[in-house]
């Protein structure tokens, strides 16, 4: 089968090798063990050292379609994106014609075009895999409404299923229900924390910009400090935010609990994960977010916001925090840390959750759609 993706991700090229942001990599290596050619459209970047974060595609027969990327921010942009859009549609219908099936990565510009292109090609076996917030009350971009209303489409789009997170009314039957998976089913190993009373072990891991808004974690973390409470905050991630932190730090004079990675392996987050109490995510938008995902396989109680599925993967609060403007999540921390119980109840609750969504279940669930 040649399998052909549309994917609006980055790759570099390196000893021979395409590579791309690491989790979308390592969830198309799964997709590729099971096809006889990989072909990856999408941009390549002129960078030769891919990122820590990055993977390299494991397939024997990867065939790389370079695209331009683009971006419309003002009036400047408009030439390079329509000479951008012109190469993406042609190529990416003299491609979809000798592909066997097709595969879209959703939301963005590529998965816009590639919508646009499946039209007309109702015959084709395909797939979409739409990462972002699903939900139909959610304010998002008209772009990313736009694919939801193709996709959803059984009028506009044939032979699909679009993979999405959660369950939401109005789904027809090209949507189903679908999760992302980081672990395997030998990483599943008795959780071992330390206890609360020596040292609240606090972790952010995602993209240090505002949308995700790491400065939630750090005054967190600063009101305990300034409580008397014995506290470490990892950060990881790389961002903007990543200067604004350590600057208030600085200031606070508070760096000493606390540590700023940027951009690491899998490994190390797997580490640090394992170790910590709770994460803290404030994210204004998500699709199913791997940081809560990941967070509690290892018993780390997420505290973070009521955005796309996530009501529904912390079970509306059971297996964790669900926090607007008004709460206090050092307040959530400190009542947790005079009940520890209370705390283990809902740590064990989380990992038995998470530790459902295996590698292995997620290859088992991709093999019937292909």
């Amino acid at each position: 089968m040649r399998f052909l993706v549309y994917s609006h991700v980055i790759h570099t090229k390196c000893d021979g090798k395409f590579f791309g942001y690491g989790p979308y990599v390592k969830e198309m290596n799964i997709w590729g063990k099971h096809v006889s050619e990989l072909w990856i459209l999408a941009p390549l970047s002129k960078e030769e050292n891919p990122d820590p974060i990055d993977l390299a595609y494991q397939h024997q027969k990867v065939r790389f379609i370079k695209v331009p990327s683009f971006q419309i921010k003002s009036l400047k942009d408009a030439p390079n994106a329509v000479w951008a859009c012109l190469v993406i549609l042609s190529k990416g219908f003299f491609y979809s014609l000798r592909a066997d099936h097709l595969h879209l990565r959703c939301p963005g510009n590529m998965g816009l075009l590639a919508c646009l292109i499946q039209i007309l090609l109702p015959w084709k076996s395909k797939t979409a895999k739409y990462a972002g917030n699903w939900d139909p009350k959610a304010r998002k971009p008209w772009s990313y409404k736009l694919q939801q209303k193709i996709l959803n489409s059984r009028f506009l789009t044939h032979k699909m299923k679009v993979l999405a997170y959660g369950e939401w009314e109005g789904q027809s039957s090209n949507i189903l229900p679908f999760f992302t998976a980081t672990y395997s089913e030998s990483d599943i190993i008795p959780i071992k924390k330390e206890p609360l009373s020596k040292g609240i072990n606090l972790v952010f891991v995602g993209s240090m910009t505002e949308n995700k808004s790491p400065q939630t974690a750090y005054q967190v973390y600063r009101k305990l400090r300034k409580n008397g409470f014995v506290v470490f905050l990892d950060f990881l991630g790389k961002g903007p935010e990543l200067d604004v932190i350590r600057a208030l730090a600085k200031k606070d004079d508070l760096t000493d609990g606390l540590k700023l990675w940027g951009n690491v392996e899998a490994s190390k987050v797997k580490e640090i994960l394992q170790k910590a109490h709770f994460l803290v995510f404030v994210s204004k938008s998500e699709g199913w977010p791997k940081a809560v995902a990941e967070a509690m396989f290892w018993g780390c109680v997420p505290i973070t916001t009521p955005v796309s599925c996530v009501p529904q993967m912390l079970n509306f609060g059971e297996r964790g925090f669900l926090i607007d403007e008004n709460s206090d999540p050092a307040q959530i921390i400190s009542d947790l840390f005079k009940s520890e119980s209370n705390f283990t109840e809902i740590s064990e609750k989380a990992s038995s959750w998470s530790r459902k969504y295996t590698l292995e279940y997620f290859e088992e669930e991709i093999q019937k759609l292909l």
